[in-house]
């Protein structure tokens, strides 16, 4: 039997800056465009792992910060490793715990060792540096690796953005040399750089420049979705993707929603994650062709009809909106289970769509129609 490679990216067709291609990895290949479903705490929220394959998802994302306080990555490890103590047995992206402790944990305290900081959970005092987050992702038996850095608020002062992106661009070679030293699991997994630089060009290319002098299996735009708008998120986009490496894999993290999925695969992004889709399903939003609507509403009490008539998935085969509305209006956990399937669905029909229109040459009419649809329900103009 042929040993399947570590990691190899492939493309396979272009459509202006957008492309499809393969990354082939120990536990299964990715198909990219890909979306990958937030596992944060060890499981995608109210799916089985088997449920969430069945959707299409070709890799899940774990949380380093979230795993590290509980249940440890120390106990994950003597368990078997992430993989087997959830039962997926695909890829698994880990991001490196950077921007869950600038948000969540408590009295926080940046050095250039890393950052101290007190759990959101118990108050315990932990230090997370660029040597720790590889060691705990090498714990968990991560396949693709995050590289540990700061993300720079927004708005930021140009000074800030350029000493904020300047410490990472010296975690990021200090991560590369400590997962250089993890043994097997730097043998068996890749590891990817987080291009930072906030919404400056100049910025965003000495990151990109120092990254690919270190060297990376694939390259992150790191920085975005924190608050500018998905119009000054594009603009970005136009300039940061083409100075990483055509040849490896570019992740926009934490991305997004279903428009800004869309446009950023037609600025040449190949991977993505958010928690949007699961995060809202739990919440009464379902994601349609049409728009997203709020099943909480009260038209939707004795409509028989599917969430999205033009959706294969089980949820709209087998149940109406009025039965759905009334799961979540009365807060039963079949109603989160049941939002959230779908959504995981929508999701990855979307990317399937978009494989298959670059891959056909038709990327820009099927985007075009994809945003006149999803936003005519709600009256809004296209954007792109």
């Amino acid at each position: 039997m042929t040993e399947r490679p570590r990691f190899a990216f492939s493309v396979d067709a272009t459509d202006g800056p957008a492309r499809t291609g393969v990354l082939a990895m120990r536990r299964g290949d990715i198909r990219t465009p890909a979306f990958m479903p937030v596992g944060t705490a060890a499981t995608v929220k109210a799916m089985k792992p088997g449920d969430v394959r069945a959707t299409g998802a070709d890799i899940i994302l774990g949380n380093t910060y979230h795993l590290m306080l509980r249940p440890t990555a120390e106990r994950m490890a003597r368990l078997g490793g992430l993989h087997r103590f959830m039962g997926w047995d695909r890829p698994i992206l880990t991001d490196s715990g950077g921007y869950q402790v600038m948000s969540l944990a408590a009295l926080t305290k940046t050095n250039e060792e890393g950052v101290a900081f007190k759990s959101h959970l118990d108050g315990s005092r932990h230090m997370l540096s660029p040597e720790r987050s590889m060691e705990i992702q090498r714990l968990l038996g991560s396949d693709i690796v995050m590289a540990f850095d700061e993300c720079t608020a927004f708005p930021a002062t140009r000074d800030k953005a350029a000493k904020s992106m300047e410490r990472s661009m010296r975690w990021a070679k200090r991560s590369r040399d400590a997962f250089d030293a993890g043994g097997s699991h730097a043998e068996a997994s890749a590891l990817f750089g987080i291009q930072q630089g906030s919404m400056e060009q100049d910025l965003r290319r000495q990151s990109a420049d120092a990254l690919i002098e270190i060297g990376f299996d694939g390259y992150a735009v790191g920085g975005l979705a924190v608050g500018e708008g998905q119009a000054e998120m594009f603009r970005v986009l136009d300039f940061a993707v083409d100075m990483l490496s055509a040849d490896r894999p570019r992740y926009l993290m934490g991305v997004g929603k279903p428009d800004d999925i869309v446009g950023a695969v037609e600025r040449g992004i190949d991977m993505f994650d958010c928690v949007l889709p699961t995060r809202s399903g739990r919440n009464g939003q379902a994601f349609t062709r049409s728009g997203p609507i709020n099943i909480r509403n009260a038209r939707h009490a004795e409509d028989e009809g599917p969430l999205d008539p033009t959706c294969g998935c089980p949820v709209c085969g087998g149940w109406s909106r009025a039965y759905l509305h009334h799961l979540v209006r009365a807060g039963e956990i079949l109603g989160a289970m049941l939002m959230t399937e779908h959504n995981l669905w929508f999701y990855q029909a979307l990317m399937a769509d978009l494989r298959s229109a670059i891959a056909a040459g038709r990327l820009t009419a099927f985007a075009n129609d994809f945003r006149t649809t999803y936003f005519a329900a709600k009256g809004e103009a296209p954007s792109g």
